[in-house]
């Protein structure tokens, strides 16, 4: 049998923070947790291509606050911010409550797992070549300056009777360290011939590290090196 964790699920309250920030008593908790879901759906299925991975929701006593991470923020915020008021209404008669909505940029989509499922399920969905498309994935995410990738394909691959599951990655994966950082993505390409599952683990290095280099300490198609531990006697 193989013991499978989610890497993002096993951080969590370790190295990674809650994706919703609120207390309620049990009575509210159901509900709430549902509203959470509503939410997040909502949004993911407006907005299919702005690229979003992350939606994080805090509330307060009389509003709650959603913090939408995108590649594409552009197509949240519209022209003249017109899209945002649309969404901050259309989220308010959903939800019956006060709603504020907070943007955040990504910078780098190859370095975010959710995305790189998602772009690769994209092209699954477009015919493209199943291998190439995962090459073509690895070497982007190298090339922007991760330390490791690995992707898993499942299902009907190209059209054959048989489905059956590809592997392939770059770098180091060290699923089991807590303190480095690795993103987990999933994805669904919807094909003709059947529903491919896509995954993805992205290793971001350390969490201390990550927030001093951001990224740019790499070279493109350069693999970052990583520091060496001191053992003090």
């Amino acid at each position: 049998m193989g013991q499978k964790t989610r890497p993002t699920g096993f951080r969590i309250g370790i190295t990674e923070d809650w994706r919703s920030r609120w207390y309620a008593s049990k009575r509210e908790f159901g509900e709430l947790l549902v509203e959470d879901f509503r939410i997040r759906e909502f949004i993911k299925k407006k907005y299919l291509f702005a690229g979003i991975p992350k939606i994080e929701i805090e509330r307060t006593r009389d509003q709650v606050i959603v913090m939408l991470h995108t590649a594409r923020p552009g197509i949240i915020i519209g022209r003249k911010g017109q899209e945002v008021d649309r969404l901050k209404a259309e989220l308010e008669d959903l939800t019956g409550r006060r709603m504020e909505l907070k943007i955040i940029e990504l910078n780098n989509p190859n370095r975010n797992a959710v995305l790189v499922a998602e772009d690769i399920a994209q092209q699954l969905e477009k015919r493209g070549s199943f291998r190439r498309t995962m090459k073509r994935a690895l070497d982007q995410s190298m090339e922007s300056g991760v330390y490791g990738i690995k992707v898993q394909l499942s299902g009907r691959l190209g059209g054959a009777e048989m489905s059956r599951c590809e592997k392939a990655s770059r770098g180091s994966i060290p699923l089991s360290t807590l303190q480095n950082h690795i993103d987990y993505g999933f994805a669904k390409a919807i094909t003709s011939t059947g529903v491919i599952g896509v995954k993805v683990w992205i290793d971001l290095g350390d969490y201390a590290d990550e927030e001093k280099n951001d990224g740019t300490h790499a070279k493109a198609g350069q693999v970052p090196q990583k520091p060496k531990k001191t053992h003090k006697r």
